[in-house]
């Protein structure tokens, strides 16, 4: 899976705009980034990914670029 996919997926989460988000942007930033966005990514991680991401975790997410660490 390349970076756009990744972030097509993030934005998919984030029930964003496709082509809306880039690696940059800060989580801050985006108005739907929110606790059941949260909860999304963490059900996304799981099932694409294998990864378990903790709620301390998503909480120190700041950008979309500290999300695709954890699709690697």
């Amino acid at each position: 899976m390349d970076l756009q996919e990744k972030i097509a997926l993030i934005e998919e989460v984030l029930d964003v705009e496709a082509g809306s988000l880039t690696s940059e942007t800060l989580l801050a930033d985006v108005e739907e980034w929110d606790s059941i966005a949260a909860l999304s990514l963490i059900v996304m991680l799981d099932e694409k990914f294998e990864k378990t991401v903790s709620g301390a975790q998503i909480k120190a997410l700041a950008s979309v670029s500290d999300i695709l660490v954890y699709m690697d």
